[in-house]
């Protein structure tokens, strides 16, 4: 086959992808804030959520983070985006404050730091003025009972018309995935812990 037959080929599977992308974009205009997903036992689903709030944030868009079951541990993506100025990255970023539930042990006082993150986060669900509320590792709040499942649905709802949500976590619940608009779900292949391999500063924390 010739250069130019090659060139021809290319060009025509090309076209037709093109067709199909811009019959896809023109059906697509319905604006509004979407409700994102990201949940299975891989690898990813934080480091999606914050590279989303750094494109939000690169806008200029106010930005709201809430981490449950986290707040021990040092974040290096927390360390980096907590030193840009605030009027030009409006970020808020919230944490639970203790440490893995199964290292406390204690329902009762896991429950209390959860629900008052709620509290900040159900504020940021009601207000206009935030462009995306990421509630990372959500999941774990709703199926150990510590917050009330219709009360956050509701939340999310209910909230502006323009606002995007990200919900992250293992074990996704169907009426999660239901009200959702982009599912992702991250599955684990292989993970260097299994092997005897401890987390790494600056790569998985």
């Amino acid at each position: 086959m010739t250069d130019d037959n090659k060139q021809q080929r290319h060009k025509k599977r090309m076209q037709a992808r093109k067709e199909i992308v811009d019959a896809g974009v023109s059906r697509a205009l319905d604006e509004r804030g979407i409700v994102i997903v990201y949940t299975g036992d891989g690898k990813g689903k934080t480091t999606a959520a914050v590279g989303t709030v750094t494109r939000a944030l690169g806008y200029g868009y106010k930005v709201v983070v809430g981490q449950f079951i986290k707040g021990v541990w040092e974040c290096g993506e927390k360390n980096l985006l907590s030193q840009l100025p605030a009027d030009q990255y409006p970020l808020q970023w919230y944490e639970m404050g203790t440490d893995f539930t199964w290292e406390t042990q204690d329902f009762e006082a896991d429950k209390a730091a959860a629900l008052a993150l709620w509290g900040k986060l159900k504020s940021a669900l009601a207000d206009d003025s935030v462009y995306l509320v990421v509630m990372d590792e959500l999941t774990y709040a709703l199926n150990y009972k510590w917050l009330d499942k219709s009360e956050v649905l509701d939340a999310i709802k209910n909230r502006p018309e323009e606002q995007s949500v990200i919900v992250t976590g293992r074990g996704a619940k169907r009426y999660l995935v239901d009200i959702a608009d982009t599912v992702t779900e991250m599955k684990s292949h292989k993970h260097a812990f299994e092997n005897g391999i401890s987390a790494r500063k600056g790569v998985e924390w």
